[in-house]
Parts: structure tokens; C-alpha cells; sequence
């Protein structure tokens, strides 16, 4: 399994983090990151850039390639699907999930990255229900979504979501999402 290189989605991201971040840690100098499916660690590292205290920076990816990867970068990089052995409470949680629905066309060794499941969403449906119990009071999460996946009702599922930057490509337009617990 290759590691999910950098594309429109991950410098969407870097952006919104660009915007945000500076303005948390004037809030919270000491805020707690975690980034969930790190692939090459650009997020990381564009945190690091921003301020954020490189021992205040967690992540972890299911991919054990893009896990020993961010940990030869310096990162705290666990292998872990989704929060099942992440601990603690975050301030700032970012997710660039696999989000395109399940294509029979596409091959198998690239689809753990890409692909959400049937509908394209039901990885970030999981996330959402376990994110839950790793957001600390007044935390935010990043989320990115395509308009290739079946839309997410974020209220139903507790969280205020404010839609904060899109990107309209050829085929899809991919959202960051800013989500509280509400």
C-alpha cells in the first residue's frame, strides 16, 4: 500500500489550516493537534510551520508505510484505524478521509485511500461518531468532504457545522468543514 500523496485536497486543507490555526493558538498557545489518516504528513508539518508545539502534535494513519514514514520526519505517528488506540483529548482534529464512492473500476491497491465505502461516506460517519470522545470542550475538527459522497447530516449526529473553504475541480468540489460538538 503506497502513501496517499499530496493532491487538490490535501493543499485545500493546508490553506484552511493556514487561516485557522493562527488564530487558535492566540487563543490556546498550548493546543493539542491530531490529525487522523496522515498520509505523507503535510499536515504536520504545515502545523509545525504554524506554531504548533512539535510535542503537541499527534497523528496516526492505517497505513503502516505513511506511519513509519511521518515517524522518520520527527512526528508522533501511530498506526491506528480511525481512534482505536489514539488517546486523549484534542483541540484541533483533522481528517482528509477516503471519500469517493466504492468503483469496481478502481484498483484495490489504491482504494484503503480513497474510496469511503458504498456510498463514499460511511468511513467519515465512523469518524464523526468516535470523534466525539477525543474533542476537547470548545475543539474543532477539519473534515473534508466531496460531492461525490452521499451528503452528511452533521446536525443529526451532534456537531454545528460552518462550511469554511471549496474547491470546484473538473469532476467533484471538495469542503472543509469546521465542526463543534454542539
Amino acid at each position: 500500500m503506497s502513501i496517499y500523496k499530496p493532491a487538490e485536497d490535501s493543499y485545500l486543507m493546508s490553506r484552511v489550516l493556514k487561516q485557522q490555526v493562527p488564530y487558535l493558538l492566540k487563543k490556546n498557545p498550548n493546543l493539542k493537534f491530531l490529525e487522523i489518516g496522515t498520509g505523507s504528513g503535510i499536515h504536520l508539518q504545515t502545523a509545525l510551520n504554524l506554531g504548533i508545539k512539535p510535542e503537541k502534535i499527534f497523528s496516526s494513519d492505517i497505513n503502516r508505510e505513511a506511519v513509519a514514514h511521518c515517524a522518520s520526519l520527527g512526528f508522533n505517528c501511530i498506526h491506528s484505524d480511525l481512534f482505536e488506540k489514539i488517546e486523549g483529548r484534542y483541540d484541533i482534529i483533522i481528517f482528509n478521509p477516503p471519500y469517493l464512492p466504492e468503483d469496481a473500476r478502481e484498483p484495490l491497491s489504491s482504494r484503503t485511500a480513497t474510496t469511503g465505502g458504498e456510498k463514499g461516506n460511511e468511513i467519515i460517519l465512523r469518524f464523526l461518531q468516535q470523534a466525539k470522545s477525543y474533542l476537547a470542550k470548545n475543539g474543532k475538527i477539519f473534515l473534508i468532504t466531496s460531492s461525490l459522497s452521499v451528503d452528511i447530516d452533521f446536525e443529526a449526529l451532534g456537531y454545528e457545522a460552518r462550511e469554511i473553504d471549496c474547491e470546484k475541480l473538473f469532476f467533484e468540489r471538495l469542503c472543509v468543514w469546521e465542526l463543534e460538538l454542539t
